[in-house]
């Protein structure tokens, strides 16, 4: 369950890993504010531009929630596993219709069994590589809202027992891991719906629909499926925890628009997950500086994982 101890001490590891309350608190003002401002940005210079990079940044925030989601469910965003629960939950988890246990569970399966049979996982990295026609149809349709669409309409008939459960998980899961989706919609849809009527509040009517449920219909599942195939498509399947999982270096443009919150750093979070966020590209550095980074699986840019994963196959 815990890789790196093979590659670092307890003495180097443990700073690492210590927790900090302040910078919990900024991750989740820094992701809501960001929201706040791309909104503010459209509402101030109201155009066809500031529009679609409102639900670009969005949809990005939606993902950097998922990812704060993460965080507590390794109990990694607050030092006060209570403090990480309610957090986690609330302000993370249930805004984008997620449910923290419900991901915890699924989600230390798959650290326990990474890229092995026993992985829930995978069943979706074992589609990579592929080829670029199959990604560029999976990538329209997360752009064109059917991907999220289909993917919602899934929960919805999960939670009201409308289809068979296997059904239901079936099409919540059709294309890619969603794990971290609500069972019991009633709980997170009063939360998801508040913030859509709030925006309309605030702004125009209709602002809600275009700044939270239009981003979270397409951009939130486009660079949700990135990270996916990032993170574990066309690695190796193994117990090797240098090779089994992959770290892709992100500049500015990919952190604001794809990978929020030193999410790239995957392989590093598999060495000791309970390591903050903001922490583990100075694990990364650790891992370099005990000369480990040729052995190491790591992409220079998430183009350069995706055409490891066939997008730039003929």
């Amino acid at each position: 369950m815990t890789p790196g101890k093979a590659y670092l001490t307890t003495d180097e590891i443990r700073p690492l890993a210590e927790r900090s309350d302040a910078m919990g608190v900024w991750l989740i003002l820094h992701c809501w504010g960001v929201i706040a401002l791309a909104v503010a940005l459209f509402a101030w210079l109201p155009n066809p531009i500031t529009f679609v990079l409102a639900v670009m940044i969005i949809g990005s925030r939606q993902l950097g929630l998922a990812i704060l989601m993460h965080e507590a469910a390794h109990n990694a965003l607050f030092k006060t596993r209570a403090v990480n629960e309610f957090v986690g939950e609330w302000l993370c988890g249930r805004p984008i219709l997620a449910e923290l246990s419900a991901y915890r569970h699924y989600h230390l399966t798959h650290h326990r069994f990474t890229q092995t049979d026993k992985d829930p996982d995978l069943v979706l990295s074992s589609k990579f590589p592929t080829s670029h026609a199959s990604l560029k149809r999976k990538f329209i349709r997360d752009l064109t809202g059917q991907t999220g669409f289909k993917q919602l309409a899934g929960q919805i008939a999960m939670s009201l027992r409308l289809a068979g459960d296997d059904d239901a998980i079936k099409a919540a899961n059709s294309d890619f891991a969603q794990a971290f989706k609500a069972r019991d919609l009633w709980k997170s849809f009063p939360v998801f719906l508040g913030i859509i009527v709030l925006m309309g509040v605030i702004g125009e009517w209709w602002y809600g629909l275009a700044f939270w449920l239009l981003p979270f219909l397409t951009w939130f599942q486009l660079v949700l499926r990135v990270r996916n195939i990032a993170e574990h498509g066309a690695t190796e399947q193994s117990e090797n925890p240098l090779q089994n999982v992959r770290t892709t270096h992100a500049g500015p443009i990919a952190r604001a628009l794809v990978a929020p919150y030193w999410v790239n750093y995957h392989l590093e979070h598999h060495m000791v997950m309970h390591v903050p966020c903001w922490k583990l590209r100075h694990m990364h550095d650790a891992l370099i500086e005990k000369g480990l980074g040729a052995e190491m699986r790591v992409a220079r840019s998430y183009w350069d994982a995706l055409g490891e994963a066939g997008w730039r196959s003929a």
